[in-house]
Parts: structure tokens; sequence; C-alpha cells
């Protein structure tokens, strides 16, 4: 057994769905917020890439002028901070509670490994009401490169005193999963609408649909 699983947030435990009423308000379509999303994470590799960085708030500001831009759409700075406040109010996906309640209950460490900043992240678990369920909500802001690069997963490793193969690391995204392989940890993909692994990706060590189906697979 693993002895620390280790989680992914956005869109792993917390329901980035929670944004899409303001998508719809200020787009008028509450389909360019996964368009948004993936912008933010094209702009943060591209960050890792050049060794410019900066955090993940910062680049979500970006990503959203940049989307806005490519609309025709104005937002005013009010618009824009709006928008953004929401990221610190996710709530969790239905399943993700009861599923660390059972992950905790059976005595295994759990932590969290995200490229939202500390600020942000904190903020994140308090209106979740997940914080207590981890020992330790680790950022990637400390190593300035963002998943899936090596640097986070080792920091992490350090961070929690274990080897990387002692880290199941669990991500609905196949760039965290990919990362985490190739860092040296075990993987456990969750497999929420719209999330697929390519063909030619190594397969996780686990799979599943919701939190629920990993958890189970992780208690057998």
């Amino acid at each position: 057994m693993d002895k620390v699983i280790l989680f992914d947030v956005n869109e792993t435990l917390l329901d980035l769905r929670a944004l899409r009423p303001l998508f719809e308000q200020y787009f008028g379509d509450p389909a360019v917020l996964p368009a948004w999303f993936a912008q933010l994470l094209r702009s943060a590799m591209v960050a890792t890439i050049t060794g410019v960085y900066h955090d993940f708030g910062a680049l979500g500001r970006d990503a959203l002028l940049m989307t806005a831009e490519r609309q025709g759409i104005t937002l005013s700075p009010t618009d824009q901070d709006e928008i953004l406040a929401t990221m610190r109010r996710l709530p969790p996906h239905s399943e993700v509670p009861d599923s660390l309640a059972r992950l905790q209950a059976a005595g295994l460490r759990l932590a969290t490994l995200t490229n939202s900043p500390p600020w942000i992240l904190k903020e994140q678990m308090a209106n979740s009401g997940l914080e207590n369920y981890f020992e330790q909500t680790l950022s990637v802001h400390t190593t300035q490169r963002f998943k899936p690069a090596p640097e986070p997963y080792r920091h992490a490793a350090e961070q929690l005193g274990v080897n990387l193969s002692d880290i199941c690391m669990v991500a609905a995204h196949d760039w965290d999963i990919a990362g985490a392989q190739a860092a040296g940890c075990a993987t456990a993909f969750i497999a929420r609408p719209g999330m697929v692994l390519g063909p030619l990706q190594k397969k996780p060590d686990l799979i599943g649909p919701d939190l629920a189906s990993v958890t189970d697979q992780i208690l057998l």
C-alpha cells in the first residue's frame, strides 16, 4: 500500500462547474469555461518550459483576458475579480468528502499538490471544508515549476518524508498522471466527464469514474 495519497485539487477534488453561471453571464456561453481553463494550463506549461514564472492566479487572469479577446468581449477589472474569486470558493465534487473520510479512517496519509499558489489553496481548502483531511497542502509555488514538471513531485516527496515510489498521485488530468509517472509515483486517474487518457500514454495503476471508485480500489 502506498504510504501517501497525493491529490490534485482543481477538477480532481473541487468542481470547476461552479464557474459556469459566471461564464454564461459574461460570455453568453458556459462552454467558454473549459476554453479558459485550457488556456490557463497552456500558459502554465509555457511558463515552466521557458522558465518565466508567474503564479497560477496571475496566469488565470492573463488567460481570462486572452479568452475574452478571442470572444470579442471586454471584461472590466471588477468582472475579472468576480470570476477569479469564485476559484477560491469551488465546492468539492459530491463524493469527495466521504471518500476522503474513508481513506483517512483507514489510516492513510493524505496530502495535496496543486498548481494553485499557497494563498489561494488555503482559501480553497477552508471554503470547501476539506482542509482537515490533509496533513499537508502543498503547492508548486515553492519550486516555481508547474506540474507536470518533475520538480513539484520531488518537492512533495521531500516535504512528506517519503520516496517518490511511496506516493500515489490522484488526478483527473492526463498530464498530471504523466508527470507523476515520469517522476516515479504510482498513479490513480479519475475519469470525470470529458477527462480521457491518450492512447500513447502509459496506463495509470488505478482508474475510476470518480473518487469513490478510486477509493474502493485503494482500499482493496
